[in-house]
Parts: C-alpha cells; structure tokens; sequence
C-alpha cells in the first residue's frame, strides 16, 4: 500500500486529486493539508511514502 499525504490550498483541486488517488488500488490518502506548516506536521505524524505538494502555498 502507497501511503500520501496532499498539500494544497485550492480544497476543489485537492478534493478531486484525493477522490482519483483514493480510487486507484494500493494507494490510500493519509492526510491533506492546506499550508505548508501543516504538510510537515502530517509528513511527520504518518511518515507517508509520497508527498504531493503545490508549490506555492501559505507557511
């Protein structure tokens, strides 16, 4: 199992990301976040396999 963490402030954009990854089997979204402070506070708590981050976010 693939485990990601979603970082983005656009919540439609990161919604529709988590519905298509969620959907794919043997991956599982574990956490999303809206700045980039909260992204390394989930990185942290869940240790996620792969991080999916916007670029240009708050924090």
């Amino acid at each position: 199992m693939i485990r990601l963490i979603l970082a983005d402030d656009h919540p439609i954009f990161v919604s529709g990301l988590r519905a298509v990854l969620d959907a794919e089997p043997g991956m599982t979204v574990v956490g999303v976040a809206a700045t980039g402070a909260a992204a390394l506070s989930l990185a942290v708590e869940h240790r996620p396999d792969v991080a999916v981050l916007d670029v240009n976010m708050p924090d």
